[in-house]
């Protein structure tokens, strides 16, 4: 399911407001400067923005109709827009002064204007004119559009098909250098004489954005050189890291984390792509093989080149539906080129795209001419600008990379290709010199980003501020740092108290050390205390990384030994695979759950990741299940025993190509689900190997895979399969998880309930489609709502054979008196759900219908299911 990507699900990780069920890359980012814009407004600062839109409607001055698509700019500045169908656009200008509009469609005079101050709306008159391009035809008036016979069509599908010839990766080799940095921060501030006190100083520190001319408080800034080298055949990629560095608000959290998160949200685009993946979403590229039934096309004008050297042809394009995921924009080809070179791309989003939190978003590439006519690329430079609420504090991200130094020789380091892993980091990335940055960057810094790190250590110095901040690493890293730096940490925070049935109401403290005290050496532990059985539960673990650690234990690549001992409740049919047990937030359950046992472990386990995100796990458990009062090993001939001891062995492989993932202190999250994720496991269990009772030999294996459907969203399939090889006792055989809480929760059954159905063979789907509001999409009133439509399918068919069933055999204990256990007779089990996503922004609400086994007494048929989910 979807749900286990970067996105906070309040009900799941809970890290109290913001939990770390984590669905999108970027949301780090939203928590971080959403708390410090509320500190800042809180304060009573003036802020007022600093410019203006103007509504521009631009009309045929023969026929009085609408001019579709016509090019606004903002003379001076690299500011434009592109009008509706109906000739209506939005433009920022500038606040004070006069600003000059220019406007240009092809078959119409230019026309430019001044803007004075208070302007907010100006009607502007087109006078059509005759206009020959090549065989372009350009007739008055507004068209009823069609892709037939149609030369902007036409133009785009030549630009598509010159890409193969200009694209600089036909070359056996290509290697190239990039600077890419990425800042942040406050959006539309405006510091007036009147701010004062404690925040003063922030005025020295406002800078005006050279894109929309606002003034803007950077708050981070990141940079990272890498040498990027190609391979033709066979196909090979790497990036070498040569510098990384941050500063600012997000120190806080985890550097190659959020590295990776920005980079996935940011993706480099690629306009030949059919899809451009950014922020999460697939968007229809516009040279993309469905642009011509996705995109309305013309070509708007000829502009001279801005170097002099010759004349490019201006292609506008806007998405048919301006609620869908595609852009408005323009591309800039060399006239009378038969490669179709491109020299130059500009794209926003529509106003009324089906997009959370995104103002603006505004993409702009360049690109260069080789000597054997492969375009390179020189600048990509990627702004967005959001508002977690409309009209409260806004923030702005920019991503600029330039690149330099191409090449198109063999690498001067011959065995780079043969360095397990696509991402290399040179051992000094992260401890570079100022005097290394200088010399490496290939785009200048601001003065005002350069003196970040003075504007933190103010920020500091306001205790409003920085108890704010403190608060905010516990949130985010669910731990409390008990120094600096951190030897030991405190948590997990939302593990602290939590309930069950079994239990009562139960306390938890517990925390681990950090590579502050030891880079090898780690340890973790915890104690719990439940009210209502009086027992006091444990687990420690001591663990020793072959590795040199940068904070924790868990970071990638692991490489360790690891010895674990623990006695805690074992919530039988109920193992949440992205949460802890105890998580205060699943206390509220829909019925009663009383099928836990004791279970006492001591687990010593070797663990091996590779680069290419093959890992290998190794382990040896030696295991003792403890009846509880709800559950009891009776036998079938009337006797019983109150324990049972298993000695596991277990080997499992998991395999992840290009796999990339949000790294928490005690887990890791995916960022997205692209990558397909193979895991094969085996574990056995010797009966009477160290008093073992029973002998368990069990195989089991996942394929999960997300699948794409450019503008008609994607799908997240799961299969799994597994097959019990040996007579087990009912807590070892194969059960379908299911889920007692209110809320939806990956890999689970929401109408289920524990142990409902057993086997020892299974097999087990869950499809979820997310359909990014492509039916409400078309509804004229219901996407103003930008919902989304949400649909899921799974199932899960086992199988009990007599070897395995208590019935049959007289020494396996029965199941619990109280399991009303259904026998499958080669039915598999269905649940359907269909939901609405996006409600208010934050919340995805299913309905749960129960397809078969729906007359079982004590068997909820539907219900309703809810999470928080934010995402773009």
């Amino acid at each position: 399911m979807s749900d286990k990507e970067f996105t906070f699900d309040f009900f799941s990780h809970g890290y109290f407001c913001f939990c770390a069920k984590l669905k999108i890359i970027l949301n780090r980012i939203l928590q971080i400067v959403r708390l410090l814009a509320a500190v800042l407004c809180a304060l009573a600062l003036p802020v007022s923005v600093y410019g203006r839109s103007v509504a521009v409607e631009a009309v045929d001055s023969v026929s009085g109709a609408g001019v579709p698509y016509v090019a606004v700019y903002l003379s001076g500045t690299p500011r434009g827009a592109l009008a509706d169908e109906d000739g209506r656009a939005q433009i920022e200008v500038m606040d004070h002064g006069v600003s000059r509009l220019e406007l240009s469609a092809m078959g119409y005079e230019k026309k430019s204007f001044p803007v004075n101050p208070g302007v907010t709306a100006v009607r502007v008159f087109m006078r059509p004119v005759g206009v020959a391009l090549d065989e372009v035809v350009v007739r008055r008036g507004r068209e009823h559009y069609s892709k037939k016979n149609n030369p902007a069509v036409d133009f785009m599908e030549r630009i598509r098909a010159g890409g193969d010839v200009t694209d600089p990766r036909r070359n056996d080799y290509l290697s190239y250098t990039k600077h890419e940095r990425l800042a942040f921060g406050l959006n539309g501030l405006h510091l007036t004489d009147s701010t004062q006190g404690q925040f003063a100083f922030l005025k020295e520190h406002v800078d005006t954005s050279d894109v929309t001319g606002k003034q803007v408080l950077p708050l981070s800034v990141k940079e990272k050189v890498s040498e990027i080298v190609y391979r033709r055949e066979p196909r090979d990629e790497k990036e070498l890291i040569r510098g990384i560095r941050q500063h600012g608000v997000d120190e806080i959290v985890d550097l190659n984390s959020m590295q990776t998160l920005l980079e996935d949200a940011f993706r480099e685009i690629d306009l030949y792509d059919n899809d451009i993946n950014i922020l999460q979403n697939r968007f229809v590229s516009p040279l993309s093989r469905i642009a011509p039934d996705f995109y309305k096309f013309y070509l708007t004008d000829t502009i001279a080149d801005y170097d002099g050297a010759g004349r490019l042809v201006e292609l506008s394009f806007a998405p048919r539906n301006p609620a869908s995921f595609g852009f408005t924009g323009r591309l800039y080809v060399e006239e009378g080129d038969s490669t179709m070179f491109v020299r130059r791309l500009l794209m926003n989003v529509p106003a009324s795209i089906n997009l959370n939190f995104i103002e603006k978003l505004q993409i702009s590439q360049s690109f260069t001419r080789a000597a054997d006519g492969s375009r390179l690329k020189e600048i990509d430079d990627f702004y967005i600008e959001l508002a977690i609420i409309k009209g409260t504090q806004g923030m702005y991200a920019r991503r600029t990379t330039a690149y330099g130094d191409y090449s198109f020789e063999p690498p001067a380091e011959k065995d780079i290709f043969s360095r397990p892993g696509s991402v290399l980091t040179d051992t000094r990335a992260y401890s570079r010199s100022d005097d290394y940055w200088e010399e490496a960057r290939m785009m200048a810094v601001s003065s005002n980003e350069k003196r970040i790190d003075a504007l933190m250590r103010q920020l500091r110095s306001v205790p409003l501020y920085y108890y704010s901040e403190k608060a905010l690493k516990i949130l985010v890293g669910g731990y409390v740092r008990t120094g600096n730096p951190s030897k030991f940490d405190i948590g997990p925070v939302n593990t602290f108290f939590s309930g069950n049935t079994l239990e009562g109401f139960r306390l938890r403290a517990g925390g681990m050390t950090t590579a502050n005290l030891s880079n090898r050496w780690f340890a973790r532990g915890y104690a719990a205390y439940g009210f209502r059985d009086k027992k006091l539960k444990y687990g420690a673990e001591v663990e020793y990384s072959f590795n040199e650690k940068r904070y924790h234990s868990r970071e990638f690549p692991v490489h360790s030994l690891r010895f674990t001992q623990r006695y805690d409740v074992d919530q039988l049919g109920q193992h949440y695979l992205f949460t802890n047990q105890d998580n205060v937030f699943l206390a509220l359950k829909r019925q009663k759950n009383e099928l836990m046992t004791y279970l006492r472990e001591s687990r010593l386990e070797y663990t091996l990741e590779m680069a290419n995100n093959l890992s290998v796990n190794l382990s040896g458990s030696f295991q003792r299940q403890e009846e509880s009062e709800y559950v009891k090993f009776m036998l079938p001939d009337g006797g019983s025993f109150s324990h049972y001891n298993e000695m596991v062995f277990g080997i499992q492989l998991r395999y992840a190509p290009g796999e990339k993932f949000f790294q928490t202190k005690t887990s890791r999250i995916p960022v997205n689900q692209d990558a397909p994720v193979i895991v094969l496991s085996h574990s056995y269990a010797p009966g009477g190997f160290l008093g073992s009772r029973f002998c368990v030999n069990r195989t089991e294996l996942s394929v999960q895979k997300r699948f794409w459907f450019s503008a008609f969203g994607f799908a997240d399939v799961l299969v799994k399969g597994g097959h019990v090889w040996s007579r087990v006792p009912f807590p070892a055989l194969l059960t379908p998880n299911a889920n007692l809480s209110y809320t939806i929760q990956p890999e689970s059954y929401a109408l289920l309930t524990p142990m409902e159905f057993m086997g020892d063979s299974f097999v087990s789907w869950d499809v979820t489609y997310w359909a990014n509001g492509a039916l409400f999409n078309l509804i004229p009133l219901v996407k103003k709502l930008k919902l989304r439509e949400v649909v899921a399918f799974r199932g899960w068919w086992g199988h009990l054979s007599d070897r395995n069933d208590p019935q049959h055999t007289r020494w396996l204990p029965l199941f619990p008196e109280h399991v009303n256990y259904t026998p499958m007779h080669g039915r598999p089990y269905m649940e359907i759900s269909a939901g609405i996503d996006n409600l208010f922004k934050c919340l995805r609400v299913d309905y749960v219908w129960r397809l078969n086994y729906r007359d079982v007494p004590g068997r909820d048929r539907s219900g309703l299911r809810v999470a928080l989910h934010l995402t773009f």
